[in-house]
């Protein structure tokens, strides 16, 4: 099978695997514990897609599949397991029932921070390690060690007076938590508006590993910040809303488009125009799927209230079920299974990841 009918294909059969997994899992366990989990996952398989691109750990890399898939999968969910308890010990203060709304914030956050060091930083300077093993292993540390500082920019006076509320867990910071994570989101949406003009021209022209990261990643969050000023300054948008109506969803189509087509659609166009039509079909294809889960969600999860007064739960379904279940699940079938069995291994092929227009620089 070959793109861009590869692509369709797959995403459809991941998304419908998702909508059971869901359903299966329930709105409880989907939208606390499962999530989160999952979540603690996605920084591992960045760094086995994108970073090591598919070629480590080597005794995994060389295994058929879908041995090698399945035996990412164990290494993904252990990580997943070890990253899901420290944040729940330290940012959530081991408190019983679900994760708290600061565990889980800087989780999210920590998926931007890997993407960023991975595709805008090329995983420097972790890159300079020789060992490309122990490389990747020191990127997926580092980025958590990062997302730490950031989470001490956060503050979540807005959850005062909620009974999981207490000054043990409030880091204090200057920042709401949720202009905090809708920003970063947003400008991991704008990151991935530029890699659809040939990988993230004209940022990728800059040859200096450290200055490239610099300048790509400063204009990545000013445009973010400018972009979620107009959504909920100007049209007044709620930021949880803003986040799962604007930014997610092209965002979401984007990694349809670069990743699970590989950029096939506007392969043949010029890389300007490829580019132009590349951003609106994602924004299209984002609106699309949002809107498609939305009137899903209640087929699998039932009734959920939106907007302030039902505590956004309706905007945290969405966005959990698009980049919470969704998208790591065709992560794990991209790079974990390189699309095994719709793409057929070549007997004397070494793992190679599956076709995508989102690598490091």
């Amino acid at each position: 099978m070959k793109q861009p009918l590869l692509g369709i294909t797959a995403t459809i059969g991941i998304m419908v695997i998702s909508f059971a997994t869901i359903f299966a899992l329930g709105p409880e366990l989907f939208m606390n514990w499962a999530s989160f989990a999952l979540m603690g996952a996605i920084p591992f398989a960045i760094v086995v897609g994108a970073f090591w691109q598919g070629r480590e750990p080597s005794a995994i890399a060389k295994l058929a599949q879908p041995a090698r898939g399945l035996a990412y999968l164990v290494l993904a969910a252990i990580v997943a397991a070890i990253v899901s308890v420290i944040h729940w010990a330290t940012r959530g203060g081991a408190l019983e029932g679900n994760p708290v709304p600061m565990a889980v914030m800087t989780i999210i956050t920590s998926v931007v921070t890997t993407f960023f060091l991975v595709i805008v930083w090329g995983g420097w300077p972790f890159s300079l390690i020789r060992n490309k093993l122990v490389a990747g292993l020191a990127l997926l540390v580092g980025a958590y060690v990062i997302n730490a500082l950031i989470f001490q920019l956060m503050n979540f006076s807005f959850a005062a007076g909620a009974p999981f509320y207490s000054d043990a867990l409030e880091p204090g910071g200057p920042i709401s938590a949720w202009t905090v994570v809708v920003v970063m989101v947003t400008a991991l949406s704008f990151m991935f508006l530029t890699l659809h003009f040939q990988g993230g021209k004209p940022f990728t022209n800059i040859k200096s590993d450290p200055l490239r990261g610099i300048v790509w990643t400063l204009t990545s969050f000013v445009v973010g910040y400018l972009v979620f000023l107009l959504g909920t300054q100007v049209f007044g948008m709620e930021a949880p809303t803003f986040m799962v109506q604007v930014s997610i969803p092209f965002l979401f189509g984007s990694i349809v488009m670069l990743n699970m087509l590989g950029g096939s659609v506007t392969a043949k166009m010029s890389p300007v125009v490829g580019g132009i039509v590349s951003v609106i079909l994602a924004a299209i294809v984002g609106k699309l799927l949002a809107f498609g889960y939305s009137a899903l969600m209640p087929l699998v999860s039932g009734d959920i209230p939106a907007g302030p007064a039902g505590d956004f739960a309706a905007e945290l379904w969405l966005a959990n079920a698009l980049l919470a279940v969704t998208f790591p699940f065709l992560a794990f079938f991209g790079d974990f299974f390189g699309m095994w069995p719709l793409v057929k291994e070549k007997a004397d092929a070494q793992a190679e990841p599956a076709a995508s227009a989102v690598e490091p620089v």
